[in-house]
């Protein structure tokens, strides 16, 4: 064990914190903590109008962030949202304001549309202005560190199950309920792309004639009832539960997080009523507005 402590030490990934033991005979113990500065890690949620930087320590701490609207998000879809560097220059330009003083360790992109498990890289019909192939690496040149590109959906699957709703549970989808809509499958402990990236995307999928997305989408749901709301999220939870039979929904996104606790539990009863499996909903506390956890 001390030789462990001391590479670790020599490592400059832990430190001296204090001690303990003054009230006993003999050496007092060290106590040792995590040197949070030793990495940081930075991650760009990436929308179709705006970029939002958040900067972590290796404990989760906040060290910095950075918001900017998205130059070009009024243009078509192949514009270039500035001049001299185009989005990779925008984004690397919005990291570093974000860090500071602190140099990322990696960076992790997080963008609307799918993104191929085979390449790595976001469908071309993604709609962000200024997106081109290769931009991932564009970025990670400008900024010399990895950059990891996700469906931000998948990265909200990721953060539900390491430390929020789904914690501890095997099997769970996650329904996304925003400006768009979307899905995200967990099976087994393990986030699951499918072939091409898009499982659990819900969005196209039609009920009665109508896409999901026609029916969820924020000014679909406007001025309908409680009742009303929850039966169409359920209709599109229902088509992830048929098929998957996950035992819990986690309902995330800006419509989740003003239905509330009360969303959840509408969307449960409408889910016991179709289903005989039973499932459970829950809301994501990290889009909850008395939580302190928020997306990046």
């Amino acid at each position: 064990m001390s030789d462990l402590v001391e590479r670790l030490r020599d490592g400059g990934l832990i430190e001296v914190t204090g001690e303990r033991g003054s009230d006993r005979r003999g050496p007092n113990a060290r106590l040792y903590g995590i040197v949070a500065g030793r990495a940081h890690v930075a991650g760009v949620d990436l929308r179709r109008d705006a970029v939002q930087v958040t900067v972590a320590d290796i404990t989760g701490t906040v060290v910095g962030s950075a918001r900017r609207p998205l130059p070009g998000a009024g243009g078509s879809a192949g514009s270039r949202p500035s001049a001299g560097g185009g989005l990779p220059a925008f984004l690397a330009d919005t990291v570093s304001e974000a860090a500071g003083a602190h140099t990322p360790h990696t960076v992790v992109i997080g963008a609307p549309g799918l993104v191929a498990p085979s390449t790595g890289e976001l469908a071309a019909d993604n709609a962000v202005p200024g997106w081109h192939p290769g931009l991932r690496e564009d970025v990670a040149r400008r900024l010399g560190v990895p950059v990891v590109l996700e469906n931000e959906v998948n990265l909200a699957a990721i953060a539900e199950h390491r430390t929020g709703t789904a914690a501890g549970r095997d099997d769970f989808a996650l329904l996304w309920l925003d400006n768009g809509i979307g899905g995200a499958v967990v099976l087994g402990g393990r986030l699951r792309r499918g072939a091409s990236g898009g499982a659990g995307e819900v969005g196209l999928l039609s009920v009665d004639g109508t896409t999901i997305c026609d029916l969820l989408l924020p000014e679909a749901l406007g001025g309908r009832s409680p009742d009303e709301a929850a039966r169409r999220v359920a209709q599109a939870a229902f088509l992830l539960v048929a098929v998957l039979d996950p035992g819990l929904v986690v309902l995330a996104g800006s419509t989740a997080r003003a239905g509330g606790d009360d969303l959840a539990v509408r969307v449960a009863e409408q889910l016991q009523a179709l289903s005989p499996r039973r499932p459970r909903s829950a809301r994501a506390p990290w889009t909850a507005t008395r939580s302190s956890r928020a997306p990046c």
